[in-house]
Parts: structure tokens; C-alpha cells; sequence
């Protein structure tokens, strides 16, 4: 699949909102058969643009309320470093997101716990497996923010440029 059409925006924005849809209800909110909706949901799966589909689950309810925003710089850069460093953090299910950064920092760590001595268990256990320069967590006092539903309005918008460019 070369590129998105109207169809395929509206398939993904809908299952981004609610991946509970059936195949008759999403075909009623796209304004396609529901044969044809369903086959694009399986071509869109199969080319990756949909990775999956999840539950999201309210953290607080579950003991998890507390997502501690952690900030690593380290002086290792090689290979087998940042080999024992990814086998850390998948072997972690409290951190939830790691990012290798440009600038000054290295890693952004996002972690979902209990609270701060749950924090403080997993910070020992990530610096007994792997050494790190300087670490520094931030609590998070409020949630503002937090999505998983991507703007696909900028995608709509550059399909929309690039077939006026066309014509």
C-alpha cells in the first residue's frame, strides 16, 4: 500500500478511538460495505500500518498510578552496552516506553508504579544491570495529557497537497 486514501484515514482514526468496533460498525462510520471496509482493516494490518489492538487499561485502578519520567545519560556508547542496556529495559514491564534522545541527554525512560519506593526498587535493579553516568526521575503531579490517538488530519492534509500537486 503506496499511500493512504480518504477510506483508510477514516479506518484507522475510528480504531484508534475504539479498536472494539465491529466490522458492521466501523463499515457504518467509514460510509463503506462491510466487506470491503474489512478488507482494507486486514490490508492495513498486513502492510503494518495498524500494529495492533489494545485495551487501555486506567493505571491508578490497577496499583500503577504513580508514572515517573526518568532522564539517563550515560558515558558508554558501544555496542554491547547498549545491548545489556535494551535486555534491562525489556526485562522491566514497570517501563513502559524508552527513547534514545539527541542532545545532551541519552535515554528518556517513561515507568508505571505504585509509588516511590516501587520507583526506588527499579532504579536498583536497572543500575545493578547496566552502568549509567547520571540519572534523574521526575514524578508526574498531573496527567494533562496522555494519548495513544495519533493526528491523522496532518496525514489528510499532505495526502490533500500532494494530489493537487499531481493534477
Amino acid at each position: 500500500m503506496s499511500s493512504l486514501d480518504e477510506f483508510d484515514l477514516k479506518i484507522l482514526q475510528a480504531l484508534q478511538r475504539d479498536a472494539t468496533l465491529t466490522a458492521d460498525a466501523l463499515a457504518e462510520q467509514v460510509n463503506l460495505s462491510r466487506n470491503a471496509c474489512w478488507r482494507r482493516v486486514k490490508r492495513l494490518e498486513e502492510t503494518g500500518y495498524l500494529r495492533g489492538r489494545v485495551a487501555l487499561v486506567d493505571p491508578a485502578k490497577v496499583g500503577l498510578g504513580l508514572l515517573v519520567i526518568i532522564l539517563i545519560r550515560t558515558s558508554q556508547h558501544d555496542r554491547e552496552w547498549l545491548a545489556a542496556f535494551r535486555s534491562a529495559i525489556q526485562s522491566m514491564p514497570q517501563i513502559t516506553a524508552a527513547f534514545r534522545m539527541s542532545g545532551d541527554l541519552d535515554y528518556v525512560l517513561h515507568a508505571r508504579v505504585a509509588d516511590v519506593k516501587a520507583y526506588d526498587e527499579l532504579y536498583q535493579r536497572l543500575i545493578d544491570k547496566v552502568p549509567l553516568t547520571d540519572v534523574s526521575a521526575s514524578f508526574v503531579m498531573e496527567e494533562i495529557k496522555e494519548t495513544a490517538e495519533l493526528p491523522l488530519d496532518l496525514a489528510r492534509v499532505r495526502r490533500q497537497a500532494r494530489l493537487e500537486r499531481q493534477q
